[in-house]
């Protein structure tokens, strides 16, 4: 059987939102965020579940999580930039903020919320940066008032945009733990859970890659999956043809609809 891509939202979850594999998620939280965040527990209110998966594919892809000190977290995977991402992205970190918040409750009783969004597309041009961490902060001084808003964007095509890549090459980025983690969801391929080199060679990147390589869709799941794959062929082609005509009519607009090519396409299938 074809090896899964941890970059469809259905194979996301099932290494990183269930039970089991609490362990790897909040590796993946604390390398995200600042060490004032950082987690030792989680308790996931929507834990990844085949059956809720057969009734509401849907609504339960991204993962919820909860810090021991109460903090919210929000991680999701998101393949095609819709237009506008900041709209949506900014709507359901509010919604996280405020959910279970009851009638009763003073607003004190509210936690942090961090958003953690995965972008396998170019979201924010004017920075170089594939990891990028947002706060409201005052326009003069930068002074971090409200400070229970948080949001991190990871743009998976400037850590990885050549499907010809090698093992080489992508060592030379790896210089943090979350390098690590986005060579999982870009370069999966290049590595060997029994041949990691340095400095790759971590428990939790082992399990990452045995989950991944023993994991197991049932009929319906296989079913979604090979629907998203088939959209982002569609998707993949129709940007060809857009940068094609792009070229033949000289236009100098680049177009970044999705960071996806035919290359990438044939990387994840």
């Amino acid at each position: 059987m074809e090896k899964s891509t941890p970059k469809i939202n259905l194979v996301f979850k099932k290494i990183f939102g269930i039970e089991e594999n609490k362990d790897l998620l909040i590796a993946l939280i604390n390398a995200t965020v600042a060490p004032e965040d950082q987690v030792v527990e989680v308790t996931l209110p929507n834990p990844y579940n085949p059956k809720n998966f057969i009734n509401d594919n849907l609504s339960i892809l991204d993962i919820k999580a909860i810090g021991e000190t109460g903090k919210k977290f929000n991680i999701e995977i998101q393949i095609i930039d819709h237009a506008d991402y900041d709209k949506p992205a900014l709507y359901h970190w509010a919604k996280r903020y405020a959910d279970k918040l009851k009638a009763s409750q003073p607003y004190s009783t509210l936690h942090k919320a961090i958003a953690i969004h995965i972008l396998h597309f170019m979201s924010i041009a004017d920075s170089k940066k594939y990891h990028n961490t947002f706060h409201i902060t005052e326009e003069e001084n930068g002074l971090p008032y409200f400070t229970n808003l948080e949001l991190h964007t990871i743009e998976l095509s400037k850590f990885s945009n050549d499907p010809n890549e090698n093992l080489n090459t992508l060592l030379t980025k790896i210089k943090t733990s979350l390098d690590i983690w986005t060579a999982f969801l870009t370069r999966h391929d290049l590595l060997h859970k029994d041949n990691l080199p340095q400095p790759l060679a971590n428990s939790s990147l082992k399990k990452a890659l045995h989950v991944l390589e023993t994991m197991y869709l049932t009929d319906e799941e296989r079913i979604y999956y090979e629907d998203r794959l088939k959209w982002w062929r569609i998707e993949a082609n129709t940007i060809e043809k857009l940068q094609k005509q792009a070229k033949e009519e000289g236009s100098k607009e680049v177009i970044h609809l999705t960071g996806l090519s035919k290359a990438h396409i044939q990387e994840l299938i």
